[in-house]
């Protein structure tokens, strides 16, 4: 990406940073190599500037949608990140828990194992951090 960022890409990081901090945002770019920058810069203004700031959805039912593709697709370590962006945008853990439960009807018990593991992770990461 040239120097000058796009909009969408100031967007992107603004939102990045609002629901994962720093390390979410900034560190991630920082930390980019050669090789994978371009994908993280692809994140950044295309998923969360272009996608994520769109009008239309507010970012907890955008945050909620997130968790139930990422429970069927089975991906624990994406639903992590999205269970502490979520809590970030309003969700609560009854509402994380039911969007799993939802999803479970539809994508399987298997699924299921897994989104519940990660998302408790998280969750008990934020209680005894006083977050929730």
């Amino acid at each position: 990406m040239s120097d000058e960022k796009s909009a969408a890409f100031v967007a992107g990081m603004k939102l990045r940073r609002e629901m994962f901090g720093a390390a979410g945002a900034e560190d991630r770019l920082a930390q980019a190599t050669d090789f994978n920058r371009p994908f993280e810069e692809l994140v950044t203004e295309y998923c969360f500037g272009q996608t994520w700031g769109r009008p239309g959805l507010d970012l907890k039912t955008r945050s909620l949608l997130t968790l139930a593709a990422l429970t069927a697709l089975s991906k624990p370590n994406q639903l992590k990140v999205h269970v502490a962006g979520a809590l970030a945008n309003g969700a609560t853990p009854d509402e994380i828990r039911e969007v799993i439960l939802h999803t479970v009807a539809y994508a399987g018990i298997p699924a299921g194992v897994e989104a519940f593991t990660a998302a408790a992770e998280v969750l008990a990461r934020n209680a005894v951090a006083g977050r929730t």
